[in-house]
């Protein structure tokens, strides 16, 4: 229910006012007569008061519905409408209630309840687009069994799909034809799915470990089948692994996925039938890079893990949204780190995923959006919908398993389905649940004090020193924590915070394995015996805390750990440390001052890992990624947008011209991995290439050197997979040669009928590295193109949001244009599509951090969003705390 006060603005609700419903609904029989103009539902529920409600009304929540017929017992009934709200008074203690409502699904530019995109009809309800469909109580804590009843034209729409199982299905007068389905399990109206339309299938039997047969399918636009067989193949490998790891078993007879090129989100769990936005759906190594591969198998990972961690057991309250989510990326991380057969590979995930966090979740809690695992209240709960609820969710999950151990955790887990399958519950149902299940643990000890995790914002900062005793051969590390305040929170008390750590020798032998220190004071202090040099410490390995560590390293002892580390983990964050280090340094030092960007010592240390025939070349790729300049603009206090930048790029042209040689051997060593596999080795290798490719370029562009950039465009040329020609495409278009637009016509040519191919064509140039202010322009015309549409959410991400929220050199004009545009899309954006609004909304949330001229003008930009007086309530909520921040 939004609530609202007396002049219409949208009010808070808070988790401290939660209340069970005053009624049950226990069944849900759904008609739906669909056409695009007019789709009709009668909605059919068998409902109850609640035992413990006194005599109070039943509200239900609709959302520009049409209503036509109200009955109760099958008798007309007295009704009124409040805002967005039926009530009915004066009810028996269970009764039947009828509901007969339209729609009209071919205006739904909101893309939530039921839509239509290429003339197939989707849902999604997650969180609150049921309401869209009939009323109902639109809350997580309301499971009901549900039958659905679909008719509509057979030629049209020959496929019709919904949750569970198929019962019945036949044709009708006037060549209409039916389908009826029942789910066997209870759910939340947000888990509702239906899907009618024109589409094919990839099919697969499988038999689970219980012997028990399933039918997969996998459904498409005709045209795009062949494109499903890595979808299909991730599917079955997550089903294999969750009854490995967690003994958990797919519980129905048939699981779907559909996918749709119009959605919201990357994809939605709905029980039995996960309806997936295209991006995560459709690869094949002609149109499908080595990450798209690798984003298909996690997020279909990711919503099939949600069978259990969301729809078996699901959220009480939309405040608990980390309950299902936080908990379901840790077990998609989880997956895809246990696919990878080496360890190296593991790691790479490890780091791919901390960077996510540190470059994105980082600033959201030092910014005026910060809020906690478990929010206190919101607005829209579409905003909170953030990688505070999604990836520090998962860092709190990974923390109880560093705390109670692999098989304790899987114990855990265990116990939390036994107690809690069918219900809807809290997040500290679950917390508990695996602290019962390891009674002697770290955990069930400090179980109150980890909890701040869910209750606290911000991140915790470390600060850790060492002293070394030579005489009693004793090092000590002292760690003092804080955390700073953040909206609505001045005060944090001391977190649970394991820390891993070893101790490497100055010669680079491991003095230590790693250890897991339990920190839970504010300053705290921990002896290590028997050590018989002063070592280096080996802090946080593993990134075993979603913490800021402060250690005040010399360049030496990092360059060992780059070196020596046993930890790979630690071995990127020395590198990371290294050049974070240069880069502050020159964004301090007075422009044009001489003092070269990088070392001698920080470029023969990179050298030595781009030479180093024991590392994976996915590691050495990331290793030699600089930092972003969004994580470089997150250390400073204020913030110079075009320093930082410059900065930046004059690190990238050193790194290039310095390795020139190595870049070339590098290119040479990697450039061929043979028969197309998306594997972690043959991925990290094309990874490696792609990157030599855009370091040669770079280099080119410093000398005048013709040769690369001529290679570079051969290479584009004769790729035999999407990854080794968009890289090739990237160097040229990212070191600003000539030829790239050649190619990028040549792109666009060769693909101009593959709606995900262009999404990476708009992006590759909405994104490109600025030169005299040319990616504005550019910007705008790429609006005018034919095949751009503001209406579909890929395509506005593709240039809009590649632009304001992944290109801050260019975004971040002195003259304020970039920030005209932002404010001007997101507005158009808010008429047509709230969500997505709102998420474009974020892009200025750090704005008080920048220098002037950048501030004032930014600001200027959010307040005049947030002056509009038909702004949605999704992106009011965004603007005004971005304003307040």
């Amino acid at each position: 229910m939004q609530l609202r006060d007396i002049q219409g603005q949208p009010v808070a609700i808070h988790r401290e006012d939660y209340a069970p419903p005053a009624y049950w609904i226990d069944t849900v029989d759904l008609t739906f007569d669909l056409d695009p103009a007019k789709t009709r539902v009668l909605n059919r529920m068998r409902i109850r008061r609640n035992a413990d409600a006194s005599n109070q009304p039943l509200r239900l929540h609709g959302d520009e519905l049409n209503l036509a017929r109200v009955l109760v017992d099958g008798q007309g009934a007295s009704f009124r409408i409040e805002g967005d709200q039926l009530v009915l008074e004066n009810l028996p203690d269970a009764f039947e209630l009828e509901v007969f409502t339209t729609c009209q699904p071919a205006k739904n530019t909101k893309l939530m309840g039921l839509f239509v995109s290429q003339d197939t009809f989707f849902t999604q309800c997650e969180a609150e687009g049921f309401r869209r469909i009939t009323y109902f109580l639109d809350r997580p804590d309301v499971m009901a069994s549900y039958s659905v009843l679909m008719r509509a034209s057979k030629d049209q729409y020959p496929v019709l799909l919904s949750n569970g199982n198929l019962v019945e299905e036949g044709d009708l007068a006037d060549g209409r034809h039916f389908a009826k389905w029942v789910d066997p399990f209870k759910k939340p109206s947000y888990l509702f799915a239906l899907v009618a339309g024109k589409l094919v299938a990839r099919e697969q039997r499988v038999k689970g470990r219980s012997g028990r047969d399933h039918l997969l399918q996998v459904y498409v636009r005709a045209g795009d089948l062949d494109k499903t067989e890595h979808a299909m193949n991730s599917l079955i490998r997550s089903i294999v692994w969750d009854e490995a790891r967690f003994g958990l078993s797919l519980d129905l007879d048939r699981f779907m996925i559909v996918a749709t090129s119009d959605f919201n989100m990357g994809a939605m769990e709905n029980k039995g039938l996960n309806i997936f936005n295209t991006k995560y759906v459709l690869a094949n190594q002609a149109t499908a890079t080595d990450a798209d591969y690798a984003n298909i198998e996690s997020v279909v990972g990711h919503e099939y893990f949600h069978n259990w961690t969301g729809d078996r057991v699901t959220c009480r309250d939309w405040f608990q949204l980390s309950l299902k989510e936080g908990l379901t990326v840790f077990r998609d991380q989880e997956f895809s780190q246990d696919l990878c057969a080496e360890a190296s590979a593991r790691a790479v995930k490890r780091i791919e995923d901390v960077r996510v966090l540190r470059s994105v979740q980082f600033p959201e809690d030092a910014g005026p959006m910060a809020h906690p695992v478990r929010p206190d209240s919101y607005i829209e709960i579409s905003n909170f919908y953030t990688v505070t609820i999604y990836e520090k969710g998962a860092e709190v999950v990974r923390m109880m398993q560093t705390l109670v151990g692999r098989e304790g955790f899987a114990a855990g887990m265990k116990l939390y389905f036994e107690r809690h399958d069918g219900q809807a519950v809290t997040c500290d149902d679950f917390a508990q649940a695996i602290a019962d299940a390891n009674p002697h643990s770290d955990l069930t000890r400090l179980l109150p004090q980890f909890k701040r995790w869910y209750s606290q914002a911000g991140t915790p900062r470390l600060k850790a020193r060492g002293t070394y005793d030579a005489a009693e051969r004793v090092y000590t590390l002292h760690f003092d924590q804080s955390c700073p305040p953040t909206p609505g929170q001045s005060n944090k008390d001391p977190f649970v915070i394991p820390v891993n750590v070893g101790l490497i020798g100055a010669s680079g032998r491991e003095l230590l394995a790693t250890q897991t220190l339990v920190v839970t004071q504010a300053g705290e202090t921990f002896d290590f015996a028997g050590v018989d040099e002063e070592p280096v410490p080996s802090i946080l390995r593993g990134f075993s805390a979603p913490v800021v560590l402060e250690f005040d390293y010399s360049d030496e002892q990092l360059l060992t750990l780059l070196a020596h580390d046993t930890d790979p983990f630690n071995r990127w964050e020395a590198a990371q440390r290294l050049g974070l280090r240069a880069a502050m340094a020159a964004i301090d030092a007075a422009p044009g001052a001489g003092a070269p960007v990088l070392s001698n010592d920080f470029i023969e240390a990179m050298r030595r890992v781009l030479t180093d025939t024991s590392l994976d070349a996915a590691f050495k790729e990331l290793v030699l990624t600089l930092p972003s300049e969004t994580y470089i603009a997150e250390q400073l206090e204020t913030v110079d947008p075009q320093r930082v930048h410059a900065v930046r790029e004059a690190m990238r042209a050193r790194l290039a011209t310095a390795l020139h040689a190595e870049w070339q051997q590098a290119f040479e060593d990697n450039r061929d991995t043979g028969a197309y596999s998306p594997d972690p080795r043959s991925a990290g290798r094309r990874a490696l290439a792609g990157m030599a490719l855009v370091s040669l370029c770079l280099a080119a562009r410093e000398s005048g050197d013709t040769v690369w950039p001529g290679k570079t465009l051969q290479r584009f040329k004769d790729a035999g997979n999407m990854t080794d020609r968009f890289n090739a495409l990237h160097a040229l278009v990212s070191s600003g040669h000539a030829l790239a637009a050649q190619a990028l016509a040549s792109f666009h040519a060769m693909f101009k009928d593959e709606a995900l191919v262009i999404d990476k064509w708009f992006a590759l140039q909405a994104g490109a590295p600025d030169r005299g202010g040319d990616v504005l322009p550019l910007v705008r015309q790429l609006m005018k193109h034919p095949d751009f549409s503001i209406k579909n959410p890929n395509r506005a991400r593709s240039v809009i949001f590649s632009y304001c929220s992944a290109n801050p050199g260019a975004f971040h004009r002195p003259d304020a244009a970039g920030y005209v545009f932002w404010s001007d899309r997101v507005i158009e954006l808010d008429a047509i599509n709230p969500q997505v609004a709102a998420r474009l909304a974020r892009g200025l949330d750090r704005w008080s951090k920048l220098v002037e001229p950048y501030r004032g003008a930014a600001r200027e930009a959010i307040a005049r969003i947030a002056a509009r007086p038909d702004l949605s309530k999704d992106t009011l909520e965004v603007v005004t705390r971005a304003l307040q921040g």
